[in-house]
């Protein structure tokens, strides 16, 4: 496909799902992109772990033409169980529960997938060779993987997209500082084959030790999100697989039942990061080179995606002459600031409200779970924040 000049030109740096996903968004608003990782293919794609999609990422798939293709290593989940176990009371949202947020006019290509689900997972090792074959395969984009950036580029390129990770070195070569901390817990991540479960059912319980979710992967496997104080992730770590299994079980609510654990559990720490600005000269923080937020609710890459949905509205916008390519880094660090801060307070405040068994909270957690299970427009609310951002919220 030809594009009127000017050609502008992007180098986007890290190919994970994050940064490869931008390389594309920009691919297909018209701009030639140059996308490098040192990592080779083999080592990016071998993480063990899996996400948890929501409808603001499926939008933007369907909008870059990727969907079809990724669909069919997407697990949908169709009933999602929030689950309090220190007050016992429980909550069921199913797609009746997304709303007309999901089904405005301009979801109107994807309405009839995204009313067949709450929300959908994927395992890392399945999700990005697809990323990866597309970024190979289109004409516009210059993929090189397994060797470190180059220092120049001839001609320079007019934005430089840092999707390089947490501890990115691009944020700390700008001098851009971050507000961040650790939380007392750690999450520990695992497979395991269940009982007492449909395929298609998500669960995110609410424990005083943390937050903890089992996530449907087909034919009865669930990855484990098992979020716990440090002290306990690393005792769980050093179980063999029969003892792991009897404290999952009581971990677990009725009716779920561990069969056997599928790979070795593995903790990692938690904590929150938002860098002090998101742009600096032509480059601009993208995924967690910018951001970053505990686990809770699945909102870490969907609200990565969303930065990429917002950068290719800009770069769109570049290429449609409606706006210069200099102030494209400013307009996006503007308008990513309200969702981010919105989603990092959101999940902070989850975690602090009920990871705990205060006397003083617990009342309050039983009748904010009473009201949600009673009332429909609640929940559409609730859905909408966690589907498509907390910015949802303000635009009912």
């Amino acid at each position: 496909m030809v594009h009127p000049n000017p050609v502008f030109r992007a180098q986007v740096l890290g190919a994970g799902p994050t940064g490869a996903l931008a390389a594309l968004a920009l691919a297909r608003a018209g701009w030639q992109v140059r996308i490098c990782d040192p990592l080779p293919a083999s080592a990016l794609v071998e993480r063990n772990r899996a996400y948890a999609f929501s409808h603001s990422s499926q939008r933007l798939l369907c909008q870059l033409g990727l969907w079809s293709s990724l669909e069919q290593v997407m697990v949908p989940f169709r009933r999602l169980e929030l689950v309090d176990l220190a007050v016992e009371r429980q909550v069921g949202f199913t797609p009746a529960d997304l709303g007309p947020a999901t089904t405005t006019p301009s979801a109107a290509s994807y309405a009839n997938l995204s009313s067949t689900a709450v929300g959908w997972i994927a395992k890392h090792q399945l999700l990005l060779p697809p990323l990866l074959a597309a970024l190979a395969a289109d004409p516009a984009v210059v993929l090189e993987l397994g060797s470190a950036p180059a220092q120049s580029f001839l001609p320079p390129p007019d934005l430089v997209v840092a999707a390089d990770g947490p501890h990115s070195p691009s944020r700390a070569a700008l001098g851009i500082g971050a507000l961040q901390w650790a939380y007392s817990q750690n999450c520990l991540t695992c497979l395991v084959q269940l009982r007492g479960s449909a395929n298609d059912q998500a669960w995110e319980l609410l424990r005083p030790e943390g937050p903890f979710a089992v996530l449907p992967l087909g034919d009865g496997i669930f990855q484990l999100v098992w979020s716990a104080p440090a002290r306990r992730c690393r005792q769980l770590e050093s179980l063999g697989d029969g003892a792991f299994l009897d404290a999952l079980a009581g971990a677990l609510p009725d009716g779920l039942q561990p069969d056997a654990l599928l790979d070795a559990p593995r903790a990692y720490p938690v904590g929150l990061l938002l860098a002090h600005r998101l742009h600096r000269g032509r480059t601009v923080l993208v995924g967690e080179s910018g951001h970053r937020c505990h686990p809770v609710g699945g909102q870490g890459l969907n609200l990565c995606w969303r930065d990429v949905a917002q950068l290719q509205r800009l770069a769109g916008q570049v290429v449609a002459g409606r706006l210069a390519v200099e102030r494209l880094p400013a307009a996006y660090g503007r308008r990513r600031w309200p969702d981010l801060l919105l989603t990092l307070l959101a999940t902070d405040l989850l975690v602090r409200l009920f990871s705990n068994r205060s006397p003083l909270l617990l009342p309050i957690r039983h009748l904010a779970l009473l009201l949600l299970a009673r009332l429909p427009p609640l929940r559409q609310l609730a859905l909408a924040a966690m589907t498509h951002g907390p910015c949802q919220l303000l635009r009912q």
